[in-house]
């Protein structure tokens, strides 16, 4: 008899347990893809390539002023001492080492920028799916390249592009789902 009693408690459990998981909702959302879509995004985008393109000026700047410093100490080093040949060296050098580290400078200031002016719109967007989910009784929401399958309707990008008043996708754009 406990055995049994043991058997109808677990078997309860589970069938209970199983129930409360099938009563969760569960959609999922391609952030990315809703993000392309918002203005906003357009409006980082040309930051963004104006930010980079002055990295890269200041950058070639700096490399051709160094370009000209070498020239000119090349030219006037028969006419130096010693002593100021080795300063001028020595600050050249300086300068080399400097450049040298600076493609990776610019990537670490782009990445920063990038951060920094994707933020708002990543908020809006999590404001939106937050509010979609509440809305619509989901549980949980999953990003879309998370996910090996997943059925169309659980896709919540049509309720989150409404939200946020944003127009569906062109049929004709592959990387975006069609409505």
């Amino acid at each position: 008899m406990k055995k049994f009693v043991t058997v109808v408690l677990i078997s309860v459990g589970l069938f209970g347990f199983s129930n409360i998981v099938n009563a969760q909702k569960i959609g999922y959302i391609s952030a990315d893809e809703i993000i392309q879509l918002m203005p906003e995004a357009a409006t980082v985008q040309t930051q963004l390539d104006e930010y980079q393109q002055s990295l890269y000026k200041n950058a070639d700047d700096q490399k051709n002023a160094l370009q000209e410093a070498v020239q000119k100490f090349y030219k006037d080093s028969a006419t130096m001492s010693p002593s100021l040949k080795e300063v001028k060296r020595t600050d050249l050098q300086k300068q080399v080492a400097d450049i040298s580290g600076m493609d990776q400078k610019i990537q670490n200031q782009f990445e920063q920028k990038r951060q920094e002016l994707s933020l708002p719109i990543q908020k809006k967007l999590q404001v939106a799916i937050e509010e979609v989910a509440k809305e619509n009784g989901y549980t949980y929401i999953f990003p879309r390249e998370a996910l090996i399958y997943m059925p169309p309707s659980s896709d919540i990008g049509p309720l989150v592009r409404k939200k946020l008043g944003l127009k569906e996708p062109a049929a004709g754009n592959p990387g975006l789902p069609k409505k």
